[in-house]
């Protein structure tokens, strides 16, 4: 039998050496394009827009809260220190882009795709990513306690220290994911772990699960 080979490593932005200001005015429209831009505050807050591009561009504190994104795409950016919670998007794409020390609460990224990713040090508790695909996706360090990823193809993931404490992978594809120092208590779904690759100090947490599943009684 064939074995599945691991996620592999994300390729990083190509970010310009300068970038530009985004214009606090402009806000969020349909079609909109932001190129080379480094992008703060709350501008875009609240906005509701489709097809909009994000390329070469750096956040730097800047808020997209409660944000409505509709087949729009981020390619070459770098989030740091941001708010993105609640942002929700639809058929929308992540493509060689960083996100460090970022609020990623609450996010909706679903029916998407995320390629060459790296996401470090965030908080994205209650995040939902249903229905999206990974290739070369990293979470390092990361709060993903209750998550959402429910028919996700997370065979490009790569989880480290992350908490993952309540998060759902039921019907998810786990073929070559994988999991190094992670909190896996009460997880939904771990049928589908599958295919996953589970370092020895984390699999404890996740064969009590897996035994309450298959409604197996662990005596003491």
């Amino acid at each position: 039998m064939t074995r599945t080979p691991g996620p592999r490593p994300p390729a990083p932005p190509r970010l310009p050496l300068r970038t530009l200001t985004a214009d606090p005015v402009e806000g969020l429209l349909d079609e909109s394009t932001f190129r080379g831009m480094e992008i703060g505050g709350d501008t875009l807050a609240g906005g509701d827009a489709a097809a909009v591009e994000f390329t070469a561009c750096r956040f730097v504190a800047a808020d997209l809260t409660g944000t409505l994104l509709r087949r729009s795409a981020f390619s070459d950016c770098r989030f740091e220190r941001s708010n993105l919670a609640n942002l929700r998007t639809e058929r929308s794409r992540l493509t060689r882009v960083t996100v460090d020390a970022t609020r990623l609460t609450g996010l909706h990224w679903t029916d998407g795709v995320l390629r060459d990713v790296a996401v470090t040090d965030s908080r994205a508790d209650l995040a939902v990513f249903r229905f999206t695909r990974f290739d070369g996706v990293v979470f390092d360090r990361c709060n993903l306690s209750r998550a959402d990823f429910q028919n996700a193809d997370l065979s490009g993931v790569r989880f480290t220290g992350c908490d993952l404490t309540g998060a759902q992978f039921s019907q998810a594809k786990m073929d070559g994911t994988r999991f190094t120092g992670c909190e896996l208590d009460g997880i939904g779904g771990v049928t589908s772990f599958r295919g996953a690759t589970v370092a020895g100090n984390d699999l404890l947490a996740l064969a009590h699960t897996l035994a309450a599943a298959l409604g197996i009684t662990i005596e003491p």
